[in-house]
């Protein structure tokens, strides 16, 4: 199992406190959390989308430059991610 699913089991059901090798998610208690794999391939494209975005810090020093140079560097980074990486519906 991919270490992204493991992150959008543990962020969709945080009482789960592990996952297997084979996306078999269990709670405290020992017992077997069902989990929706169509929510967990929701949150694996959410999660890939965020991480897709450069740093609030990066954005911030994009947006200087662009108005010192009359640049579109942020627009079009901005740009980029979003249309590698559709929001999902």
């Amino acid at each position: 199992m991919a270490h992204a699913d493991k992150e959008a089991i543990m962020i969709l059901y945080p009482d789960v406190i592990d996952v297997d090798a084979n996306g078999k998610a269990w709670i405290s208690s020992g017992v077997e959390k069902t989990v929706d794999a169509a929510a967990v391939a929701l949150k694996k494209v959410q999660l890939k989308r965020a991480s897709a975005y450069p740093s609030l810090q990066e954005q911030m020093d994009m947006q200087y430059w662009d108005s010192v140079n009359g640049t579109t560097t942020w627009k079009d980074a901005i740009a980029k991610v979003k249309s590698d990486n559709p929001k999902p519906s």
